[in-house]
């Protein structure tokens, strides 16, 4: 297994998710089908808590796509905290226990612990004892008390996570893992890999508004990514930007929310309160090459705010960021897209 390369500073000085490929989402507008007289393959399911959507743009054969759908479904396995076989839920109810998991899973804790270190903590991956409190899927979903969150809180540290070999730990018993902000941008990123192995040159790979291209549209022209404007029903864009062989993949407070007594509680919780995190963003859109950093910068930079998440941003090497304040505006990295 490959992991992903650790982000560089740059020389000179760092609803669903909102990508929507503008070429329609059937991407079968002019240089977005495969070749003249083939059919393109396209593998559509519910995973990872979302639609996904896997198109290959070039002529292959049916064994291929059939091989993305068995990745798709391993790794729904593999990750899932609910599935009593995966490695994420014996790790978290092992009471402190070393369990003994996948390449991909220690490959996956390691991303998501840099990212933690990274961002000194303001991004934790042992967020899994207050999100576990919070179910914004329930038809009635409800504020969990300050106590029971309050709680929670002293229970994520990502320190307490304990990697020896391929055994996995954590040193508090009651510390649970929550990798739903790295995961997906890791599985794309596999899935990618697969499909280039495979010899597919050009592909759309959409894992609930994840978006990573493998190479460019079949036309040699870059695709054109558009960035929901936060909180629009329709899905509208606000902007879009143009990528090729590229990630873009949003972290925003409108994706999976509810209200109660006329407050908005978002998914993306904060791991010093356990409570949605309190900010002046609406939304983080993060491109670079890797679908995981790109995955995982989103959620980091909205935890930081707008500041310090674009300061970060301006420090890294082949990263660019739209970030959209609560008043509508829009936010650009110092070098974006050059």
């Amino acid at each position: 297994m490959t992991y992903p390369k650790k982000l560089k500073l740059k020389k000179c000085a760092v609803l669903l998710c909102t990508a929507i490929l503008l070429c329609g989402m059937a991407f079968s507008s002019s240089g977005c089908s495969a070749l003249p007289g083939k059919e393109d393959l396209t593998y559509n399911d519910t995973l990872f808590d979302t639609v996904i959507r896997v198109q290959i743009l070039d002529p292959v054969e049916q064994d291929v796509l059939d091989g993305c759908k068995a990745l798709c479904r391993h790794y729904d396995m593999l990750f899932s905290k609910t599935n009593e076989n995966s490695d994420i839920y014996k790790i978290n109810n092992a009471a402190g226990a070393a369990v003994e998991v996948s390449e991909d899973t220690v490959s996956l804790i390691k991303k998501g612990l840099y990212y933690c270190d990274l961002s000194n903590g303001i991004f934790d991956i042992t967020i899994g004892a207050a999100s576990n409190l919070w179910d914004f899927k329930a038809e009635s979903p409800e504020v969990p008390a300050a106590e029971a969150t309050a709680a929670a809180v002293s229970h994520i540290n990502y320190r307490n996570v304990l990697i020896e070999n391929n055994t996995v730990c954590l040193t508090d018993p009651v510390a649970a893992l929550d990798l739903g902000a790295v995961s997906k941008g890791y599985i794309a990123d596999r899935i990618k890999d697969y499909l280039k192995d495979s010899g597919v040159r050009h592909a759309v790979i959409d894992l609930g508004g994840n978006i990573l291209t493998l190479g460019t549209k079949t036309d040699g022209s870059d695709y054109n990514i558009g960035i929901q404007r936060p909180f629009d029903k329709t899905g509208t864009p606000i902007t879009s930007v143009k990528i090729a062989d590229k990630s873009v993949v949003t972290t925003g407070v409108y994706q999976r929310y509810f209200e109660a007594d006329g407050v908005a509680y978002h998914h993306i919780l904060d791991p010093k309160t356990g409570r949605p995190c309190d900010n002046d963003l609406d939304s983080v859109s993060i491109i670079t090459d890797s679908s995981l950093t790109a995955d995982a910068l989103s959620t980091v930079c909205y935890l930081m705010g707008l500041e310090k998440g674009m300061s970060l941003v301006d420090q890294l090497e082949n990263v660019d960021a739209v970030f959209i304040t609560k008043d509508g505006k829009l936010h650009y990295s110092k070098n974006f897209m050059k």
